[in-house]
């Protein structure tokens, strides 16, 4: 296959739109559920809202002026995002705040997408966004699950049948959206139990002098928020087909 293949297959699933059946929505959905429900799988899965926080801290700091020196993530699920630049208040709260949202907002683009019926364009946004994630990684483990994410997204875009494609774009937006809500809530719980000094709630209060409770209540808005907009979106057609049955 020749380079002009490559690209021509890669920008037709780019600008290919897809007609998916409400069941391609609610199968992932109920494949995400048992993932949330069964420690074993959310700890796997969790690797991925992980890594979308973890591009909200860095691309905040970006935006915001400072220089991001590398992202690591740990086998316990957590990551850290260093970066370097003004010790103002403003960018350093806005860039701690960045990563419990991120999963949400990201999701809640995904969901964007596949409402508009993008699902093939969604699956290379997320090597793409993979592969750029990969270049600021500064561990090892980081870097081997950045490899098997990238290599696991990389075959499905480009070798899966379309059903499995489909399915997984809906997968990736579900497991964003409802994964973000189930972090928040394991914050407030290892908040509850323990000082918590290490998260970002706590890292906002030293900052703002705002409690970190309060921080915590944000994050749980904005995800739920988040969630409901993006199922939304994601269930929109099944809406539309059973108000068409009625």
């Amino acid at each position: 296959m020749s380079i002009g293949d490559v690209f021509d297959t890669l920008w037709g699933d780019v600008t290919a739109q897809v007609s998916a059946t409400p069941e391609a929505a609610l199968w992932p959905l109920a494949v995400v559920v048992v993932v949330l429900l069964v420690p074993q799988l959310w700890h796997a899965a969790r690797h991925v809202v992980t890594i979308a926080h973890e591009v909200g801290h860095a691309l905040v700091a970006t935006v915001l002026g400072r220089q991001v020196r590398g992202i690591r993530l740990h086998s316990d699920t957590s990551g850290l995002t260093t970066h370097a630049g003004s010790t103002k208040r403003c960018p350093l709260a806005l860039t701690a705040f960045a990563g419990y949202p991120a999963p949400a907002l990201l999701g809640l683009g995904a969901a964007s997408l596949l409402h508009a019926g993008y699902a093939f364009a969604l699956l290379w946004v997320v090597v793409l966004i993979l592969v750029i994630v990969l270049v600021q990684i500064r561990n090892v483990y980081g870097f081997f699950v950045l490899l098997f994410a990238i290599g696991g997204f990389a075959w499905l875009s480009w070798s899966a049948p379309d059903p499995w494609r489909v399915g997984v774009a809906y997968g990736v937006g579900w497991l964003l959206l409802l994964g973000a809500v189930r972090a928040v809530v394991e914050l407030g719980s290892s908040h509850r139990a323990s000082s918590g000094q290490g998260s970002d709630a706590d890292a906002l209060s030293r900052i703002t002098k705002v409690p970190a409770s309060v921080w915590i209540v944000l994050f749980w808005l904005v995800t739920v928020a988040c969630a409901l907009f993006g199922g939304w979106l994601m269930l929109a057609e099944l809406t539309s087909a059973v108000r068409v049955q009625g």
